[in-house]
């Protein structure tokens, strides 16, 4: 088993200011998901991943976010057994600087 890829907030943030195209996943419970998101962040429930993977794709890399990054590690770690391409960020919104806007 491949080791899971990491990124930090910081290095996100760096990554979305400068436009970088991300796919970034927000596992977090839709009260959490209330208080704001990463921008351009796709809300799909930890509960709800596994019957949900028709709407990822194998060639993209997703970035998993949650609260302190505990989650998205989990979820991270079950999609790469799945065969996709992932990342956690680790630290979780609770280190995010950036910005965040209330979920769409």
């Amino acid at each position: 088993m491949s080791e899971l890829k990491t990124i930090t907030t910081e290095e996100l943030k760096k990554k979305v200011e400068a436009g970088e195209d991300v796919a970034l996943v927000d596992v977090r419970e839709d009260e959490e998901v209330a208080e704001g998101m990463i921008p351009g962040a796709k809300h799909v429930k930890m509960g709800d991943i596994p019957e949900s993977l028709d709407q990822f794709d194998k060639d993209t890399e997703y970035v998993f976010i949650c609260r302190s990054g505990r989650r998205s590690e989990n979820v991270a770690l079950f999609m790469q057994d799945q065969g996709y391409k992932v990342v956690n960020m680790v630290g979780g919104m609770l280190e995010w600087t950036g910005d965040t806007r209330p979920k769409q």
